[in-house]
């Protein structure tokens, strides 16, 4: 990626060029020192004059009111302010008409930006005061009064705080009187330039020690350039926030929104003061010290998929190159070109009016679809559906072009939205709620509304980050999330109107990616690459968590590495100074995940046992190979050729039930082999399958979960061994509620006497009048096992008036027992479990 820079041979103003400003994608406003105000059209690339100021105005910042908030355009679009060295905002209308001019500080005005809904102005000037205006020019307050000038200023993505220098220090003051200032040393010189992105909700700061730096909006320093040869005189955030520009003497540079250099151009400009993005983030505009104003656009810019690289060779062209065999195609646009993304095999292109969406297996015939609006910030695809973010809303459409629904909720305002806070899959739209970053919103994909009874999930932190699996059915929708302290949670997205079940599945995650494919998820936790091959067995068996883990040293990676994708075996990731590496991941697990989709077990079964065989052949080969110095060369070499045909089972035919249990033993210790019994172990029980989670249970040396899985096939009801699945899955409320629901009260009694829960066992028996009595006994036994003595009143008041008689109690418990059995026995419908049985 780099810029297209262009130039006039002479320059249009004649003294310095103070300030520009884009009021369309195609047309640009420059004030200068000679007090003219200039359009500049670049369709048919002419200038015109549009006011020439009186000569006591010296401009030094101009910023557009809002066009659009939340979808709705502003009625008072159509004026900018521009201040002045004589103490002075103006008002001034698209005409050049100055409608307004207040009188604001003592010396010059250095800054002046409206806010994102238009409804306040701040100011900035020599005399080191910050003040609010409203948007008609009324004062509202001074915010602060600092002892030196304030040079530069920016808004919050929420409007409710200032960024602003003072001298070397950068301060973020709350509008509120009695919020906490926050303030921090950033450079060793006089700071000139701030600029707060509202999507990303990263600053940009660069100053007079000839350094720009990176910031979160907690004052930490996410980077630090290298020494430039002059002060850093202009910084801006592209709209979307995923780069910026930076301007200095005779340089201007692109760079991701993570500190590292796309491109550097030296343009003969002197110190480049004021720099702006066209509102649809293609087109970047500068004014120059020596009059000139200079046009930039992004060029070379990058995507791959698979065996596909896609290259923006022009501002309306795009070259598409298939690495297998060569080929290369071009595609031309009628439009500029804005948004580009590629993935599931489609390639979709966001111009400023519409939307072309590619079949990688047709690149001749695109589909061709109007776009509302022509400033699309974010471009998401699953496999069969794309969701399309503008200034006005969020859109899904079906790969054929065809509107499926448009999610809305209170309060959203799109412009905010970013890959991050958005997340897609075939089913769902989640977004993580702007104005409480706690929340996150499920829509479904068909009706746009609110997914289930509507209610959404609430961290108990903000959410930084989000993610939807992309596979299985909706019914089975997960999503993963990162909280403020960079821990990664998993939840389900249909909870059927019961509290979600968040659970955490690993802590200092800085970067995640679902599979294209199947639901493994992999991320950077703790500086090493980590992959979950099965990250919702935490919801079937937390145990198995630590299991399914692929883990990969760090020490390959540089600083700081983000993941871009992770399509197929392969991980893309984006390295701390922009580099690209790929990771591979084995394919073992995806195709496990495939197998239990399609309910072939034993498909399953045999992967696991292929997986481990393949490794045990390396083994025996070696031993073998040493065998051979042994003078057992042909029977070595006979035997080397039988285990790398064969598979597991076989082996017991050459073998000795010693060797066979010396060589079980050997396999348990591979954490490779365990990773895919733990996964299959988690999908059987997920699915409910015994028969083969008995068998990966019993791979990774198991044994008491292998007697449970035995206990619960040995249920004589349905419902008992739903409710023991769901006990060995730790939902114990929802065993109870099986039980309950069943009819089956002593089954739920035993539940919470075998778990302690002895309070419950004794509310449930004397609501409903059955079993005080066997509650009674099985607590005292409890209680004289460890020599103690009965303190709990209720227990003490129940058992003044109940005898303990424990063959009565046996009678009653195995009368229960046969009542459900001949219930089972007559009731024709059977579980999966009792008819495998």
């Amino acid at each position: 990626m780099r810029l297209k820079t262009s130039l006039l041979k002479e320059p249009k103003h004649k003294e310095l060029a103070s300030c520009v400003g884009w009021t369309t994608a195609d047309e640009l406003y420059s004030c200068s020192e000679d007090h003219q105000i200039l359009k500049w059209n670049l369709l048919n690339n002419e200038t015109s004059l549009v006011i020439r100021l009186p000569e006591d105005i010296y401009p030094i910042e101009l910023h557009w009111f809002p066009k659009t908030i939340g979808g709705k355009k502003q009625v008072q679009a159509e004026i900018f302010v521009l201040t002045s060295t004589d103490g002075k905002f103006h008002l001034v209308s698209k005409m050049g008409r100055i409608e307004k001019s207040v009188e604001a500080h003592k010396g010059a005005v250095l800054a002046g930006k409206w806010n994102y809904d238009g409804t306040a102005l701040v100011t900035a000037g020599e005399d080191g005061k910050i003040k609010i205006w409203s948007k008609s020019g009324m004062q509202r307050s001074t915010l602060a009064n600092e002892g030196s000038p304030v040079y530069s200023v920016a808004w919050s993505p929420d409007s409710d705080r200032i960024l602003y220098t003072s001298g070397r220090q950068l301060v973020v003051k709350p509008l509120q009187p009695s919020a906490k200032v926050t303030q921090w040393k950033a450079h060793d010189g006089i700071i000139l330039k701030v600029d707060w992105n509202s999507v990303s909700d990263l600053i940009l700061s660069g100053g007079e020690d000839c350094k720009f730096k990176v910031w979160d909006s907690f004052g930490r320093l996410l980077h630090s350039s290298a020494c430039h040869d002059y002060p850093v005189t202009s910084l801006s955030w592209a709209p979307d926030g995923e780069v910026f520009a930076m301007g200095s003497f005779n340089t201007l540079r692109l760079c991701d929104k993570t500190g590292w250099s796309y491109a550097l151009e030296k343009p003969n400009t002197g110190s480049v003061l004021s720099l702006a993005w066209s509102a649809d983030g293609t087109q970047l505009a500068g004014a120059c010290g020596n009059g000139h104003v200079i046009f930039a656009h992004v060029v070379e810019q990058h995507w791959e998929w698979k065996n596909f690289v896609i290259t923006l060779t022009k501002r309306r062209s795009m070259e598409v190159k298939n690495v297998l065999n060569d080929a290369v195609d071009i595609l031309e646009f009628r439009d500029r070109i804005i948004k580009v993304s590629l993935a599931y095999d489609h390639l979709v292109v966001a111009t400023s009016l519409q939307c072309y969406v590619y079949n990688s297996r047709n690149w001749n015939t695109p589909l061709i679809f109007d776009l509302k609006e022509g400033t699309v910030s974010l471009i998401l695809q699953a496999e069969k559906y794309i969701l399309l973010v503008d200034g006005s809303g969020l859109y899904t459409f079906s790969y054929d072009g065809r509107l499926i629904s448009s999610p809305k909720f209170p309060g959203m305002r799109a412009d905010l939205l970013n890959a991050q806070s958005v997340s897609l899959s075939n089913d769902t739209v989640a977004i993580r709620d702007q104005n409480e970053e706690k929340v996150i919103l499920f829509f479904d994909i068909m009706s746009g509304k609110s997914v289930g009874d509507g209610k959404p999930v609430t961290h108990k932190l903000e959410v930084v980050e989000i993610a939807l699996d992309q596979c299985g059915p909706s019914s089975e929708r997960k999503i993963a999330f990162i909280d403020k302290n960079r821990d990664l949670y998993l939840t389900s997205v249909r909870h059927l109107r019961k509290e979600p079940k968040v659970c955490k599945i690993g802590s200092m995650v800085h970067s995640m990616a679902w599979n294209d494919s199947a639901n493994i998820l992999c991320g950077i936790q703790d500086h090493q690459f980590t992959v979950w091959y099965d990250p919702g067995v935490v919801f079937t068996d937390k145990e198995l968590l630590s299991k399914i883990l692929y883990i990969k040293d760090g020490s390959e990676f540089s600083r700081a590495p983000h993941i871009l994708s992770y399509v197929g075996t392969k991980v893309t990731l984006r390295q701390g100074d922009g580099s690209l590496v790929y990771s591979s991941v084995p394919a073992y697990p995806a195709i496990l995940h495939e197998y239990s989709a399609a309910a072939r077990w034993e498909d399953a079964l045999h992967l696991c046992r292929f997986a481990k065989v393949r490794r045990l052949s390396t083994s025996w080969c070696e031993f073998i190979e040493f065998s051979s110095t042994r003078r057992c060369g042909s029977i070595a070499c006979n035997l080397s050729t039988f285990v790398l045909q064969s598979e597991a089972s076989t082996l017991s035919r050459f073998m000795s039930p010693r060797c066979l249990d010396a060589l079980h033993e050997s396999g348990h210790g591979n954490e490779k082999d365990r990773c895919l019994w733990a996964c299959l172990a988690g999908m059987a029980m997920a699915n409910r399958e015994l028969s083969t989670a008995e068998m990966a249970y019993a791979a990774l040396g198991e044994l008491p979960r292998v007697q449970y899985i035995n206990f619960i096939r040995e249920q004589p009801s349905r419902e008992s061994s739903l409710a023991h699945m769901l006990m060995f899955s730790g939902q114990i409320q929802e065993a109870e509620s099986t039980l309950l629901q069943a009819g089956l009260i002593y089954q739920a009694i035993q539940m919470n006497i075998d778990l302690f829960y002895w309070e419950r066992a004794l509310e449930l028996a004397v609501k409903h009048k059955t079993h005080v009595d066997t509650v009674l006994a099985y607590r005292e036994k409890f209680l004289q096992k460890f020599g103690r003595k009965e303190t709990n009143k209720r227990f003490l008041q129940y058992s003044e008036g109940v005898e303990v008689d424990w063959e009565k109690i046996q009678a009653k418990i195995e009368m229960e027992l046969c009542k459900e059995r001949e219930k089972a026995a007559n009731n024709p419908v059977r579980s999966s479990v009792a008819a495998r049985r």
